[in-house]
């Protein structure tokens, strides 16, 4: 099951709440569990960092685990991180890419948000996904 259109409108405008509360020009990318986008926000970001959402959120939905996991998967390879991070037109392993699971716990999307510090970003995507279910 893939997240919906009107769960991924809820999980933004959640998302656009916060960044606007810690006065962060973010952009954030809602992508369903093929890496497709579902819906994004761009809050007077600057222009680099919307590649960055789209790909926080494609790289936690891809492994199901959130980016910044990945990220700590990926410096244990050694030599194969490279290979590992330039997989699947690129990842992002830095914080700022939150799963979204359904009810039963099924992964059916993911959320990222950039323009903050990695922080600010985790918790602003976070966000999104508390306010789906």
């Amino acid at each position: 099951m893939n997240i919906t259109y009107h769960e991924s409108v809820k999980a933004l405008n959640a998302s656009i709440e916060k960044a606007k509360t810690l006065g962060i020009p973010v952009s954030l990318a809602v992508v369903d569990t093929g890496g497709h986008l579902v819906s994004f926000a761009r809050l007077d970001s600057v222009y680099g960092v919307i590649d960055f959402a789209i790909k926080k959120a494609k790289t936690a939905v891809m492994f199901g685990v959130d980016s910044d996991i990945m990220g700590s998967i990926i410096s244990g390879a050694d030599v194969h991180g490279y290979g590992m991070l330039n997989s699947n037109d690129g990842l992002l392993t830095i914080a700022g890419g939150v799963v979204i699971k359904n009810k039963e716990g099924s992964i059916i999307g993911a959320i990222g948000s950039s323009g903050g510090t990695p922080e600010q970003d985790k918790e602003i995507a976070h966000e999104g996904v508390t306010a789906i279910f």
